[in-house]
């Protein structure tokens, strides 16, 4: 099952539609309606988007960040990616990484992917939040906070006793599944969003 939830800067309105089975497909439709909602969110900044794909290869269901980061850079979206399967930004790392982005970008709007653990029936659901979220959380290896908005999609359930066992153990086949579509989804507003910041300037 999917869900997405979008919350909008105004707290009075917030939409939670759009549900979808990766076990039935998704339907050109769902991936172009949670496109739009992305597109409005990153509309509403003026500052420089950057995305930020947190995770590890060396765990399968932390492996969703990495391949997201790898399959935008392939399809070449028009704003800076940081975390692919070559550079992943990880626990180790993230610091060093977020420091950069900010000597780099002046106040950039940063948007977060990362994976997540939750309730088995909840598997394969996507989440797109306004706020920052804190990497690692579900496995007790808590990091900085950051984003202003981010997308979390569930890859396993979550074992309290071994909640790293969980990622360890989780299908390749279903983090490849929601990192394509999740790709799909960023990919799309983010060429939208670059082609109408182009008409604003012309």
């Amino acid at each position: 099952m999917w869900s997405f939830i979008f919350k909008r800067k105004n707290k009075d309105r917030i939409e939670s539609s759009n549900v979808m089975s990766i076990q039935k497909g998704t339907k050109e439709s769902e991936i172009e309606r949670i496109s739009t909602i992305l597109k409005e969110v990153l509309c509403e900044t003026s500052k420089e988007i950057v995305f930020l794909c947190v995770g590890t290869d060396r765990s399968t269901g932390d492996a969703l960040g990495p391949l997201v980061g790898s399959m935008l850079k392939e399809k070449n979206i028009p704003f800076p990616v940081y975390g692919t399967l070559e550079q992943p930004v990880h626990a180790l790392n993230i610091k060093k990484v977020i420091k950069d982005i900010h000597q780099r970008y002046e106040e950039p709007f940063i948007f977060g992917i990362d994976a997540c653990l939750g309730d088995e029936e909840k598997i394969g659901s996507v989440f797109i939040k306004e706020g920052a979220f804190i990497p690692g959380n579900a496995v007790n290896n808590v990091l900085p906070s950051v984003g202003h908005y981010h997308l979390k999609a569930i890859v396993n359930y979550l074992d309290p006793i071994s909640p790293v066992q969980s990622l360890n153990s989780t299908r390749l086949y279903t983090v490849k599944i929601l990192a394509e579509i999740v790709t799909e989804i960023i990919t799309r507003a983010a060429f939208e969003v670059r082609n109408l910041q182009n008409d604003q300037v012309t």
